[in-house]
């Protein structure tokens, strides 16, 4: 395939490979919204860009590679709305309520990658992988029990279950786009809050 024969120059992708591949990854989150993981064929991610299979072909292996690209850019967008917010509390309790916060206020905002990355999921579960690596989360969790604001807990297992219920509300989310996702932040805040401080 034309993928993997051409070369890239010095200076990386053109301007105009670049903004293909972002359109092309852009259409792929519309489709898989609208018609499911198993629906979204090449073809019909090809149509609705308006261009041909073959431009895809091009700038991807196939749909495995487009597939992870959607995820990496899924998980920038987010982290580039979110982690600000976290960064900027000067507790952890506030990082804390922030992170969950801002996971929900992603959700309003982008409910098709919500909905893609969902369906996307469904079907690759392997995507979630528990490694020995320290996330973000559960590092700022740490913290926090150092600094004495968290009782004593597993900081993975916390983070853990923090993720699985964000996963369950975007699952219930795109089902049900009238769920009250502020009350569900007030939820999960206090939920969260309890389970975390210390006596």
């Amino acid at each position: 395939m034309q993928s993997k024969t051409r070369t890239i120059g010095r200076d990386g992708p053109s301007f105009i490979e670049v903004a293909r591949r972002a359109q092309i990854v852009e259409c792929a989150i519309e489709t898989i919204a609208a018609v499911g993981y198993a629906q979204a064929s090449l073809n019909q991610i090809a149509e609705r860009a308006g261009i041909s299979k073959s431009v895809i072909s091009y700038h991807f292996a196939g749909k495995d590679e487009l597939i992870q690209q959607v995820l990496a850019d899924v998980s920038q967008a987010g982290a580039a709305l979110m982690w600000p917010r976290v960064q900027a509390e000067t507790t952890s309790a506030g990082m804390l309520r922030a992170y969950i916060q801002s996971h929900l206020d992603f959700m309003r905002s982008h409910p098709k990658h919500v909905a893609a990355v969902s369906e996307i999921l469904i079907y690759h579960r392997t995507q979630i992988i528990l490694d020995e690596d320290t996330t973000p989360l559960e590092e700022r969790l740490r913290q926090g029990q150092r600094d004495g604001e968290f009782r004593a807990f597993s900081p993975r297992l916390m983070a853990w279950t923090i993720r699985a219920a964000l996963d369950e509300v975007a699952r219930q989310y795109v089902a049900n786009p009238a769920l009250d996702l502020d009350e569900i932040a007030r939820e999960l805040t206090r939920t969260f809050t309890l389970a975390t401080s210390a006596p």
